[in-house]
């Protein structure tokens, strides 16, 4: 996902007059911009950056949604709406079959170690925001378990 998407498609959601898309993008926007100074790199934001900032503002609003009261309806469909709006913008992650080809194929190596740590330390920064950390956490298990 390019940063460029996502502040086109706020324009448009303003233009749109459509509020509730405005808002969710906008702040998809403040969330990569921030976490771009952070990581020092406010003006070259690369594309991993953006998809790990729109992963965890999806995971943020998931945790909304399911902690909410559910006699709070009208916020239920507020979280369920911007749910729907970062989902459009989130990568598609890889199944836990993809993340077992990849570690069996690229980390073999480290796996044959059985050191859960190490492998973990090897693969995530290669998997992350590819792939569910829990999904790589549970592949990493069982193949550790062998």
């Amino acid at each position: 996902m390019q940063m460029e998407t996502l502040q086109k498609d706020m324009i448009a959601a303003m233009k749109a007059k459509d509020k509730v898309r405005k808002e969710a993008i906008s702040s998809l926007v403040s969330a990569v911009k921030k976490n771009a100074i952070d990581a020092g790199c406010r003006d070259d934001i690369k594309e991993d950056l953006v998809d790990r900032t729109v992963l965890k503002e999806l995971n943020t609003v998931k945790e909304q949604l399911d902690t909410c009261p559910a006699d709070r309806t009208d916020l239920k469909e507020q979280y369920q709406a911007r749910y729907d709006i970062i989902s459009e913008y989130a990568p598609k992650l890889m199944s836990a079959e993809e993340v077992e080809k990849v570690l069996t194929e690229e980390f073999a190596d480290v796996i044959a170690s059985g050191n859960k740590g190490q492998i973990m330390k090897e693969v995530m920064p290669k998997l992350r925001g590819k792939a569910d950390g829990k999904v790589i956490n549970q592949i990493v298990a069982k193949l550790c378990a062998k």
